[in-house]
């Protein structure tokens, strides 16, 4: 009996690891200012370089 077209193995088109890259970080952690080394806790939903540091106006980081 034939076998159709091609003899892949099924796996389509879909391999990835989500729309946006899977850059994120997840929940947890902290943001941390990159110039004063400052620390606070991570807001979920609320992205890091969205928050910036009062004292020097620098937007905070994630630390890898």
């Amino acid at each position: 009996m034939p076998r159709g077209r091609g003899g892949g193995g099924g796996f389509g088109r879909g391999g990835h690891r989500g729309l946006g890259g899977g850059f994120g970080f997840g929940p947890g952690g902290e943001c941390v200012c990159p110039n004063c080394n400052y620390h606070e806790v991570h807001e979920i939903g609320v992205p890091c370089y969205n928050r910036k540091f009062p004292k020097c106006g620098t937007p905070l980081t994630r630390p890898f």
